[in-house]
């Protein structure tokens, strides 16, 4: 019986503390008209859902024949306006009152965004000694021109809903507004460039020249030119024409490789540095001429030949015998 009423208590205590806990802003501005139209702008800027997020929260309301200074105005602009009507404490009249030092900076919801510059994010409300709260933007500069009306609505300690005589809008809080960049066009695309060739004749920088005969394509020095071909002739001012066949022989060329070691001479028949390959190098098989027999393998036909004459010198030593 104990834990039932222990378990009955706890039920009604969770109960409870989820009741007191949980408000809605909009249901709470629904019973009063004269304030129709700040409700809308919580609800259409979404401030509403953050205020209900909440577990402790101050909302500071304006009747709507003073919300004229917000006509005109971009929805977000009056989204973070709506925040700074938003103080992040529990406050009521008896609160305000009592004022440490007859003055406090407190945070409100747009000081949350990070969009908030120079103070913009906190309100100043300071007790005037007359009875009267003042409250203002907290930024430098700026002035206390709203005053605390009355209270609206409460629930002790989770949500206070005040009304204030003028809408509070903080100076340079459009220029605070996060604006969305405009759409960015596809880059273009970037053009094809085609990859540079080389043929055998050019040298490997891409300057092409006319190579000796004998010298490769590889012997080529970087950038410069090969040896003139022959029959041309490199003295300014004179006519190409057909040079002697002893200059062209005694013209060294810088592709005439090292000669080889005396004791591995080059095969003559195998190509080399001077001497480019021959067409039956490049494909072999290709018209070349069957190899000749040689001495030690005898085709069947030489065999033959030779035991006839043996044959016939045997049959003539005997006739002269007989």
């Amino acid at each position: 019986m104990v834990n039932f009423n222990t378990s009955l208590l706890t039920f009604f205590f969770f109960l409870l503390l989820s009741q007191a806990k949980s408000f809605n802003i909009t249901s709470l501005l629904n019973h009063y008209s004269s304030f129709s139209n700040f409700n809308n702008y919580l609800t259409q800027t979404g401030v509403a859902a953050a205020i209900n997020s909440r577990q402790t929260i101050t909302v500071l309301v304006v009747e709507n024949n003073n919300l004229s200074p917000l006509k005109g105005m971009s929805q977000d602009a009056i989204a973070n306006i709506m925040r700074v009507h938003v103080l992040l404490d529990y406050y009521d009249v008896p609160k305000m009152q009592m004022l440490p030092n007859k003055t406090m900076k407190t945070p409100t919801l747009f000081q949350t965004t990070g969009y908030a510059k120079n103070d913009q994010g906190f309100l100043n409300m300071t007790d005037l000694g007359t009875g009267s709260i003042s409250l203002g933007s907290a930024a430098k500069g700026e002035t206390l021109g709203s005053k605390l009306v009355k209270s609206i609505a409460s629930q002790p300690y989770n949500i206070s809903i005040l009304q204030i005589s003028n809408v509070i809008i903080p100076s340079g809080i459009d220029s605070s507004t996060p604006t969305s960049p405009p759409p960015s066009s596809p880059p273009a695309p970037a053009p094809i460039s085609s990859a540079p060739t080389y043929s055998p004749a050019s040298s490997p920088h891409g300057s092409s020249a006319a190579l000796a005969p004998g010298a490769s394509p590889a012997s080529s020095p970087h950038g410069s030119s090969a040896a003139p071909a022959p029959g041309t002739d490199t003295r300014p001012g004179t006519d190409a024409g057909p040079a002697p066949e002893s200059e062209a022989a005694e013209t060294p060329t810088e592709a005439t490789p090292a000669p080889a070691p005396h004791h591995l001479p080059p095969k003559s028949d195998a190509p080399t540095a001077d001497t480019p390959a021959s067409a039956s190098d490049d494909a072999p098989g290709a018209d070349a001429p069957a190899p000749a027999p040689t001495g030690d393998h005898a085709s069947p036909s030489s065999i033959l030949g030779v035991s006839l004459v043996f044959v016939a010198m045997t049959n003539f030593f005997l006739v002269l015998v007989i």
